[in-house]
């Protein structure tokens, strides 16, 4: 009987995990390879879903921190925390391999994301953005906690950064935790 693998860490990312992780992020969200997985934006937009330059700004900012799961050169999944200069904490960027989804990857980096804003800034909430149109992970993220706060932000149809939109709808409902 072979011995279990010890599950993989999260750390704090840094700019030497830029080439493992701009893969990781296009093919979690975009094109055929997020078809992999159980939750893909690949119906809704065409095109990037980040760059180097925007990756990189995370990689280096202040405020913020990108969390890698897994080793170094491998990564399993990420996700952006920040401290935005009101106060309250966003979480962004959240990207899981396709083949990786569906085995408690993207419930563990959730949790060390709550962890790490509640730990480092004493965060008492934490929020996110997602479109509406993602059904089935708005339903993901109820299941953890996350509810819907009645805000609404529009998809920024004019910076092609964030991809091409395939529909003229696309919206980002804002979702909150409490971290009590």
């Amino acid at each position: 009987m072979a011995a279990p693998t010890a599950p993989a860490r999260v750390r704090v990312a840094g700019i030497g995990d830029l080439p493992a992780l701009l893969p990781l992020v296009e093919s979690a969200y975009r094109g055929d390879a997020s078809r992999a997985g159980w939750t893909t934006e690949a119906d809704l937009l065409d095109g990037q879903r980040t760059d180097v330059d925007m990756l990189r700004g995370h990689l280096v900012q202040t405020h913020g921190v990108v969390l890698v799961l897994g080793e170094r050169g491998a990564p399993t999944g990420c996700c952006h925390v920040a401290r935005r200069p009101d106060g309250r904490c966003r979480l962004g960027l959240f990207a899981v391999d396709p083949a990786r989804q569906g085995g408690g990857a993207g419930g563990r980096l959730l949790a060390a994301g709550e962890a790490y804003v509640r730990e480092r800034w004493a965060a008492t909430a934490l929020e996110m953005t997602v479109l509406v149109q993602r059904t089935e992970l708005l339903a993901w993220y109820a299941r953890k906690g996350y509810a819907p706060t009645g805000e609404r932000e529009p998809f920024p149809y004019d910076d092609e950064r964030f991809g091409r939109p395939r529909r003229d709808d696309l919206e980002f409902v804002v979702l909150r935790k409490p971290l009590g």
